[in-house]
């Protein structure tokens, strides 16, 4: 019966040892799948940029010309009376107008680095740049105000990355556009970069290690039984983090508050309590996008995590765009110079924010809560309470500031 019973208890860890491994790989995989998206879909704009700046000096100088030669003919597209200038009898110069100036840079880029360029139109004046089926939809879009469009070309022989954006008519760019109708700010079409990739290479490492980490996992669970403890302390810790920030999540903070309120009474010692919230982190996910919402958490809860000087002060991120941080041993003058000094590192970070009032970069404001010593007990939820009803001060009195509970008093 006992054996029986260590066989099954056995065989449970098994399968919750594979069921997380495999948890594990999944999760990792779409996580490097989107990280290696931004990455490339950042390399991808960066090339469409160096491209539109390279065009747009072409198009403030009206064209270049250049020596008509064997690669380079005379554009049959370009309706210009000068296109053409005779310098001497060995020496023809044709102009060369940022259209023609993409095609030439596409067919350097494409072989010796294999990126495309390729600009088109719904309405193409030259065949040449016709739109393909996904060009097609990708303009189509832009004309609904999409930004820009990025993805994976699946099924290309050779992995790439197709990335497109609108071309947008600049004032140099009315020269030789203003006769087609084109006003200052129209699309006139579009420029599609397609990028080598290399996603298929995500696949095999991770799982190779994960099987070897399953391998190693299943005979340490059936060699040494003990180990099995350890792991679980392993997963109680990571369960205790949040994972886009890596901070303590609410979680770990509940189980630390109770923990310091508790010291706190035994040594008769004040503590203080800070919330920090976002100011209008909403509209700055709504106008830049979650991911670069994510980007801004993470900064902000590296900054007030370096903002607290003692070993015992403890940051934890408590949900959404809110924080916390217990200052064990600290009065409220104490609290409100701690957060002080993290509103002011956290307005020195500069992110922009431009739909944010008064100042258009990211902020945060802050309610304070103390315990202070000889204080009857206090539980959690309540010094929690205080901290929410100082930050709703805070916020009602303008954001970007400190106010404490009991006095008021802001910063």
């Amino acid at each position: 019966m006992e054996g029986s019973g260590m066989k099954k208890f056995t065989t449970i860890f098994l399968i919750v040892w594979i069921l997380s491994i495999s948890i594990s790989f999944f999760w990792n995989f779409e996580n490097e799948k989107k990280h290696h998206f931004n990455i490339t879909m950042r390399s991808a704009r960066s090339l469409f940029n160096e491209l539109i700046f390279t065009r747009e000096w072409n198009a403030r100088h009206g064209g270049v010309y250049v020596p008509i030669s064997k690669t380079t003919q005379p554009n049959p597209y370009l309706k210009d009376p000068d296109r053409d200038l005779r310098i001497n009898k060995d020496l023809v110069l044709t102009k060369i107008n940022p259209a023609f100036m993409t095609r030439e840079i596409s067919e350097i880029t494409s072989k010796k680095e294999g990126v495309r360029f390729h600009i088109t139109s719904l309405n193409p004046l030259n065949p040449h740049n016709k739109a393909t089926e996904r060009e097609e939809k990708a303009l189509k879009a832009f004309h609904k105000g999409t930004k820009e469009v990025g993805f994976f070309l699946a099924n290309a022989k050779n992995n790439s990355f197709f990335y497109m954006a609108p071309l947008i008519t600049t004032q140099a760019c009315l020269k030789c556009h203003k006769v087609q109708g084109y006003k200052e700010g129209d699309i006139r079409g579009g420029i599609s970069v397609t990028i080598p990739s290399l996603e298929a290479t995500i696949f095999g490492p991770l799982l190779i290690a994960h099987a070897l980490v399953g391998v190693l996992g299943i005979l340490g669970i059936l060699l040494f039984g003990i180990k099995l403890d350890k792991a679980y302390s392993v997963l109680r810790r990571q369960a205790e983090m949040d994972v886009l920030t890596a901070i303590p999540n609410r979680r770990n903070f509940s189980k630390k508050i109770d923990e310091e309120l508790n010291r706190g009474k035994r040594k008769n010692e004040p503590i203080s309590l800070l919330f920090c919230d976002i100011d209008n982190f909403k509209e700055y996910n709504d106008t830049y996008g979650h991911s670069a919402g994510d980007r801004c958490l993470r900064s902000i809860a590296q900054t007030i995590t370096t903002s607290l000087q003692r070993p015992g002060d403890f940051c934890a991120r408590y949900g959404g765009e809110e924080f916390v941080v217990i200052l064990p041993d600290t009065n409220g003058s104490g609290a409100l110079i701690t957060a002080e000094k993290i509103l002011r590192n956290i307005r020195s970070l500069n992110i922009l924010h431009k739909t944010s009032l008064p100042e258009p970069i990211i902020t945060i404001s802050i309610g304070i809560a103390t315990v202070e010593q000889n204080m009857t007990t206090l539980s959690a939820e309540k010094f929690v309470n205080q901290a929410d009803q100082a930050l709703y001060m805070a916020k009602s009195a303008g954001k970007n500031r400190a106010i404490h509970h009991s006095s008021h008093h802001q910063s």
